[in-house]
């Protein structure tokens, strides 16, 4: 975690899409075409991504993991300007954990480690700094993207996180209290884990470990027995009581994150244009509803493909792009699987009348 004084600055969501309330609402803003922040040329498609691979040979102990690992991480050190209750400024210094993915200075960490920095500096293993030359990050999934100028940098191997199995070994690496890197090791405690970060967010597919994750581990790899990174260490449960739980974003969820905040410094996602109310039985008694599962429209944004599509407030969708919709995490499971221009069914109740229509998916609105 980024904070050291043990205050974990939690972040909001601003992709609509995963803005889920308590009561399971998706809310919804007006669509305005924004232009993409575009890296630096040099920064762009050309680099290189590391794609999973099938797990390799399974190394015999975990010194033999930290020595392939540990030279591809690397320690994040930011400062952010914050105001007290008189507005005056000061400076607020924090730590996290990062590790390179490409050799020419991309480096994967955390949002929460370097969201509203003023400066971040990383360090590499072999003790060189370099000030952070562009930074570019994702509320929604807590990833970002730090871009240092340097060249020849060792790459972590990527692993296949589907292949993990409750039981397996892993080790986290990282920058534990901002004290330099370390290891801890552990077993895979559970997987597909849905988890809230903060209020109106969730994290999907989460890896669960009993490997320590403390402040200044996350943003590091979580790896497996091959030295392959599986996962992106992001959460910690510190609460009384609860011991061994730590969490972290699988690296085939993490990717196509990855790939589209170097390319085209943002991540660029599908958008319906709907706002949504998970359906029980109490919100189909409340509104008359023939369906008793399933998505309620609340909202619909004119000019969405939702629009387009002749979807109204009050329509129950039950299928979405083939899938089966039970609750607003399915929707959001649904449509992060799918790509701008995908063309999509829709199944849905209006009163005692089921429709289906067809509609193409356009990119997300921004801010």
């Amino acid at each position: 975690m980024k904070r050291l004084n043990g205050l974990v600055r939690w972040y909001t969501a601003a992709a609509l899409l995963a803005l889920v309330f308590v009561s399971g609402c998706i809310p919804v803003l007006p669509y305005t075409a924004a232009p993409v922040t575009t890296p630096p040329a040099e920064t762009n498609s050309n680099v290189i991504i590391p794609v999973s691979q099938p797990v390799g040979e399974v190394l015999h102990s975990v010194a033999d993991v930290v020595a392939k690992v540990k030279p591809c991480v690397v320690a994040i050190s930011t400062e952010v300007t914050a105001y007290d209750m008189f507005n005056r400024a000061w400076t607020q210094q924090g730590a996290g954990s990062g590790w390179i993915i490409s050799e020419d200075g991309y480096i994967v960490t955390n949002n929460h480690v370097v969201e509203d920095a003023s400066s971040v500096v990383v360090t590499l293993d072999d003790g060189r700094s370099f000030e952070a030359e562009g930074v570019y990050t994702d509320e929604l999934t807590d990833l970002a993207v730090v871009k240092i100028g340097a060249k020849g940098l060792p790459v972590a191997h990527i692993g296949d996180a589907s292949a993990l199995r409750i039981g397996d070994p892993l080790v986290a690496i990282g920058n534990s209290l901002g004290m330099g890197i370390s290891a801890t090791a552990g077993i895979v405690s559970a997987v597909g884990v849905s988890l809230a970060s903060s209020p109106g967010q969730t994290l999907l597919e989460l890896v669960q470990t009993d490997a320590a994750i403390n402040p200044g581990n996350s943003g590091g790899p979580l790896v497996n027995a091959s030295g392959q990174v599986v996962g992106i260490n992001s959460i910690k449960i510190a609460q009384i009581g609860v011991e061994g739980m730590g969490y972290s974003i699988t690296i085939d969820q993490a990717l196509p994150v990855i790939q589209d905040l170097i390319a085209h410094g943002r991540v660029v996602r599908a958008w319906l244009g709907v706002g949504l109310l998970t359906v029980n039985p109490v919100v189909s008694s409340r509104y008359g509803l023939t369906a008793q599962t399933g998505v309620m429209v609340t909202e619909v944004v004119a000019g969405s493909p939702a629009d387009e599509a002749g979807l109204q407030a009050g329509d129950v969708i039950v299928v979405f792009g083939a899938r089966d919709m039970t609750s607003t995490h399915d929707f959001i499971r649904a449509i992060s699987g799918l790509l701008v221009g995908n063309q999509v069914e829709i199944v849905f109740w209006r009163g005692d009348v089921q429709n289906s229509v067809f509609t193409t998916l356009v990119a997300s609105p921004v801010g």
